[in-house]
């Protein structure tokens, strides 16, 4: 009966991935609007993930793409808060092994932001330029 009842649960993560993918979405188009050209999404590796890559006039960018809804926008201090000094330095990591796989010799002038979501629509869209620095 309990499990039963457990399989017929709607997938928590699933919906939440759906909005994420839509956060990145939203966040892909107004930077591609902004002039940056996005060369990967979700880039994995076993160190952690950068939602997307980007070349912004000669920068490489690695971009955080961050959804936090909340009736306020600032439940637990809100997208900005969610980016947590563990995340910097996951993404630090995957940032460096595709630099390191990419451009073995010479990598390019490189910088991390942000793009802050409180909810999906673009008019909420705040990026963070610089958001963070590696050291």
């Amino acid at each position: 009966m309990i499990l039963e009842r457990w399989l017929r649960r709607p997938a928590k993560s699933t919906d939440r991935q759906a909005r994420g993918q839509r956060a990145e979405s939203l966040a892909e188009a107004y930077l591609q609007r902004q002039g940056l050209a996005i060369i990967e999404r979700n880039y994995r590796c076993k160190m952690g993930e950068v939602d997307l890559i980007a070349d912004h006039a000669g920068t490489l960018v690695f971009i955080e793409v961050r959804l936090r809804e909340s009736r306020d926008g600032n439940d637990y201090g809100g997208a900005a808060g969610s980016i947590t000094p563990a995340k910097q330095r996951r993404i630090i990591k995957a940032a460096q092994h595709y630099l390191a796989l990419k451009f073995p010799r010479q990598p390019p002038p490189c910088r991390f932001d942000a793009v802050l979501l409180n909810q999906l629509s673009e008019a909420d869209l705040e990026w963070l330029r610089g958001a963070f620095e590696v050291g």
